[in-house]
């Protein structure tokens, strides 16, 4: 685990290699289905077998707490999603989510994108917001828990 006591160093990459894969899918599951019970079993879906998906993971120190995922929801590429933002508990203190949703945004906006959407868990819609994302929609059930449609323009530059 980092030191809190010397200068954190928080990385954002996409997860290409088996490893990397693995840690991404392994933080999901420990706070989705172990932490969170929203699903039982795993929490994978469809969207992780398409090759347009992004799996992303982050590191404190090079030590992998977070991920998070994004894919377009059409074929120009102009509307993209977010989602399965997930920060282990033991690296939330060291703000990692930020840099996640920055990078997950950024990396949409890059590839074209004019739009990116995601399904808020409520606890975290201040947490957006202060992102410069903004409600898009009525709370909807999602996995059995409310959730808030949210969105942020991707053409407003680096974040």
């Amino acid at each position: 685990m980092p030191r809190q006591a010397e200068r954190l160093r928080i990385g954002c990459r996409v997860a290409t290699s088996a490893a990397d894969l693995a840690a991404h899918h392994a933080v999901r599951h420990r706070v989705f289905v172990a932490e969170q019970h929203i699903f039982a079993g795993s929490d994978r879906d469809a969207h992780d077998a398409r090759p347009s998906t992004i799996p992303v993971i982050g590191d404190v120190d090079g030590t992998i707490g977070g991920s998070v995922r994004l894919f377009p929801l059409d074929a120009a590429g102009r509307r993209w999603q977010g989602d399965r933002l997930a920060v282990l508990p033991e690296f939330r203190a060291y703000g990692l989510g930020a840099p996640l949703v920055r990078f997950a945004v950024d990396t949409a906006g890059a590839r074209g994108g004019s739009v990116m959407v995601a399904h808020i868990q409520l606890a975290n819609v201040r947490f957006f917001e202060r992102l410069g994302w903004h409600r898009d929609g009525d709370l909807e059930t999602y996995a059995g828990l409310p959730h808030q449609p949210m969105a942020i323009d991707l053409g407003r530059g680096p974040r």
